[in-house]
């Protein structure tokens, strides 16, 4: 246990003169030969002037002219040019000046020594200034203890920093603001917090709080940074009788960085009603503050004064700005941006950076941000590993690994990718072009993970349908002891999710439970996500009806899930308490509510609430909008996602001709998707047109283009099973065919008839029968009816949209079996009981 007590004999509050501690001050005695040369004074004059103007080189020249014309520098001449070159920088030069007075046989004093210890702090040689340090022995004073406590706090060495402080106090010296400042800072940080509170109250004691404005500033960040108590922080703000400009920017500062946006606003408010002036630094803050909470009429009044009193080409400000325009433009426009980044007079690398990552957060403008990238780099601005990260993850966004892997390159040349944002881009850039051996190799070789690197592979696992390595990574981040964050377990509910995997899902929610996540908002918003994709929509609105606080994901997860699966009633109702609690909707939220009335073919409530967003919302109907609508008026060039849309109902309603119109516009725009091949094929083999689907495939061969193969899974005591078309590679194969030929005869005595027209192959009829039989959802169907018990749900899921023959026999099947089945296809959800789908045979 430390334990801190002032030094005896007692001592009067404050340290006593600076005569007292250093009495070799008043003895610097020059050398009588010095005296005697009349050309010292002048010389030493003209050295001094030298260094008034910032003349180093010019300074030291002077030095060895001195000794050249037998007028040797003494201590006070040496100590005026350590202290230039410490003031300017200069550390090189310093060393050189330090050289010199070794060779020139005078007796160093404590101010000399001290100012020796001072430089080589700062150019972080703590070795050479320990070395000096402990060779003083009896010339050691306060300002050497200050300057060695300042040496090690300030070069990443806290314990020695916190050491050094103790034994100064165990020889009786009273420590000063300047020692209290380094050895405050030395514990700012999560492992030296407990010591600082200690040390907070022996400044409380000794009066140094209300003395000094600088201990006061070094006690907030310690609070902060050691522990992000930001009360105990503004406590020691609020106990400060004395507050300047630093004191207030930085207590508004800590207040934005630990997401207390309005706090931060408040204090500004309060700031200059107590008359003090923002600086560049300050508005930097408040802007940032703005940004958090998406004040952006706020924001433009602060922008316009900044311009007013010329702060606006300042690159802190300007970038904040830049951020703040990028982050609240309602549209997701970079265009105010780009304009305050363009009128920057000058650029360096967190302007241009800056505005690479809000063209990256944009969401659409990737391709603009590796051009930034480019530019940045034309104009010989050297990229930091912020500027690669930003980059990393515009690749990413356009899947284009070649780039990605070319940025990458870059920043190995430069030194910077062993830095963790920027191997966690990289991860994530693989991951998101489906290259997860890739994704994994950059993971394996990071020197240092941390948390955020383990998020990034788990979460690429999840995201493409990987969900067996997501989770043997999560027990791995469990053994490191690094903890495991939100985003963790929100990673792990969209892995269960994508695969219907409710059983690890479930298994999850229980490990949430324990770790006392209950109440968080992200999680509940997973949670509700993955019970609702696994078909579990009850389970979803109990996890939604219990949450404290609901944001408008809550909300629209939950509208989507209803949409999703096929009850619009419930989804429209959901969208009105939602509107009745004031929570304003966003375009996604639009999306599931027309998305609910589309998927039941209410095209008059579809045609109300798609009117309503823009006129009660302020929402702009986007492509997404559309599609739901098929509006013959759209203000705007309809895209792949709406032709395919309608495409997809052509083949639905056996409309060849519009079908074909809809298939070459989605050509037209990308010549390489092969699902509108598919989709066209498909339209023609359903009317019997051969020639055509044999021309289809044959265009589709000579671009390499390949067609997704259907596939249907079904989870069964935590372990999912796949099924392809005529699969027979799994263990029990046998007992699901036998299982089928059984459901085959029931179901047709029933009244069952196959529609073979959903058999896209010139083969014979009876062939047809057997073919549809071979489904993979058939299949999985029959799997789940002899591993799973009576009183269970059967939940199928499928990559592609679910057959329309597999639909009228499951619907059959669940009537034969008694057994409700819930199947999960690419468009929708089919709940099927005794008969009856949830679609009302419309999708």
């Amino acid at each position: 246990m430390i334990t801190l007590s002032l030094p005896s004999p007692a001592q009067p509050l404050l340290p006593p003169s600076s005569k007292t501690l250093n009495p070799s001050r008043q003895n610097i005695i020059p050398c009588s030969h010095s005296l005697k040369n009349p050309n010292f004074e002048p010389l030493k004059n003209r050295l001094i002037r030298q260094l008034d103007v910032g003349h180093l080189h010019h300074a030291f020249s002077t030095l060895d002219l001195m000794t050249q014309q037998n007028a040797p520098p003494d201590l006070t001449t040496y100590s005026i040019l350590l202290k230039s070159c410490i003031r300017f920088r200069n550390f090189q030069l310093g060393k050189l000046v330090h050289r010199k007075l070794m060779q020139s046989g005078l007796e160093l004093d404590s101010v000399v020594l001290n100012t020796l210890i001072s430089l080589y702090s700062k150019c972080g040689d703590t070795e050479t200034a320990r070395l000096i340090f402990e060779g003083m022995g009896n010339k050691r004073d306060l300002v050497s203890w200050s300057a060695m406590v300042s040496c090690f706090a300030n070069n990443s060495m806290e314990l020695q920093a916190i050491w050094t402080f103790l034994d100064m106090l165990e020889l009786g010296f009273y420590p000063n603001e300047y020692c209290f400042a380094a050895v405050i800072r030395a514990c700012s940080n999560a492992n030296y917090a407990w010591v600082g509170e200690i040390i907070y109250g022996f400044v409380v004691k000794t009066g140094y709080l209300e003395a000094d404005v600088c201990v006061g500033c070094e006690l907030i960040d310690m609070f902060v940074k050691g522990s992000g108590d930001l009360g105990s922080a503004y406590k020691v703000f609020d106990k400060m009788p004395e507050r300047n400009l630093v004191t207030w920017t930085l207590m508004i500062t800590r207040f934005a960085q630990l997401d207390c946006a309005r706090d931060a606003i408040d204090l500004f408010l309060d700031m200059e009603l107590s008359g003090y002036v923002p600086d560049r630094f300050t508005y930097s803050s408040v802007l940032s503050a703005c940004t958090e909470l998406g004040l952006l009429a706020l924001g433009k009044q602060l922008h316009s004064r900044v311009i007013r009193l010329g702060l606006v080409s300042d690159v802190c400000v300007g970038c904040s700005l830049v951020d703040m325009y990028a982050k609240c433009a309602a549209d997701g426009s970079v265009d105010d941006s780009r304009k305050v980044f363009d009128r920057m007079p000058e650029h360096n690398v967190m302007s241009w950076t800056a505005i690479i990552t809000a063209y990256v957060q944009s969401g659409e403008c990737d391709k603009e941000a590796i051009e930034l990238f480019c530019k940045m780099i034309s104009s010989h601005i050297r990229p930091n590993h912020f500027s690669f990260s930003s980059v990393l993850k515009a690749c990413g966004n356009l899947s284009d690994p070649y780039t990605g892997e070319q940025v990458y390159s870059y920043a190995v040349k430069l030194g910077l990718a062993s830095v963790n944002c920027v191997g966690n881009s990289l991860i994530s850039m693989y991951a998101r072009s489906g290259r997860m051996e890739h994704a994994r190799n950059a993971f394996d070789i990071l020197f240092e993970k941390n948390l955020v690197s383990y998020n990034a592979i788990v979460d690429g696992y999840a995201k493409n349908l990987k969900s067996e390595e997501a989770f043997l990574l999560f027990n791995e981040i469990a053994d490191t002891g690094i903890g495991i964050s939100a985003f963790t377990f929100a990673s792990l509910l969209s892995g269960a999710a994508s695969i219907g995997a409710m059983g690890k899902g479930e298994q999850i929610h229980g490990r949430l439970l324990k770790g006392g996540y209950k109440s968080n908002q992200c999680i509940c918003n997973a949670l509700i996500s993955m019970y609702s994709r696994c078909g579990n929509i009850e389970a979803a609105f109990l996890v939604f009806n219990e949450m404290e606080d609901r944001n408008v994901i809550s909300w629209t997860s939950m509208i989507t899930g209803f949409a999703k699966h096929g009850f619009a009633t419930r989804a429209l109702e959901m969208f009105h308490q939602m509107l009745e609690t004031g929570t304003k909707p966003n375009e996604i939220t639009y999306v599931a509510v027309l998305s609910a009335c589309s998927h039941v073919g209410m095209i008059s409530e579809g045609q109300k609430h798609f009117n309503s967003m823009y006129k009660e919302h302020g929402i702009v109907p986007r492509m997404e909008h559309y599609a739901c609508m098929f509006i013959n008026s759209m203000p705007l060039m309809a895209d792949a996602l709406v032709w395919r849309t309608l495409l997809g109902a052509c083949r639905v309603h056996g409309n060849t001709e519009l079908g074909r119109h809809a298939a070459e516009m989605i050509l037209e725009q990308e010549p390489d998707d092969p699902a509108a091949y598919i989709l066209l094929s498909n339209l023609h083999a359903s009317a019997g047109q051969w020639k055509d689907v044999v021309k289809i495939r044959k265009s589709m061969k000579e671009r390499n283009l390949i067609k997704e193969a259907g596939c249907s899974w079904i989870e069964v005591e935590n372990r999912v099973h796949r099924f392809h078309v005529g699969e027979t590679s799994h263990p029990q194969a046998w007992q699901i065919y036998q299982e089928l030929d059984q459901l085959a005869s029931k179901i047709k005595e029933m009244g069952y008839i196959p529609d073979t027209d959903f058999v896209l192959h010139d083969i014979e009829e009876e062939q047809k029968e057997q073919f549809l039989f071979q489904h993979s959802e058939k299949i999985a169907v029959a799997f789940g009816l002899i591993s799973t018990s009576q009183s269970k749900p059967i939940r199928i899921f499928k990559n592609l949209r679910v057959c329309g023959d597999c639909h009228t026999a499951i619907k059959y099947i669940s009537m034969a079996t008694g057994r409700e089945i819930v199947v999960r296809d690419s468009n929708r959800f089919h709940h099927i009981k005794n008969g009856v789908c949830s679609c009302n045979d419309y999708w």
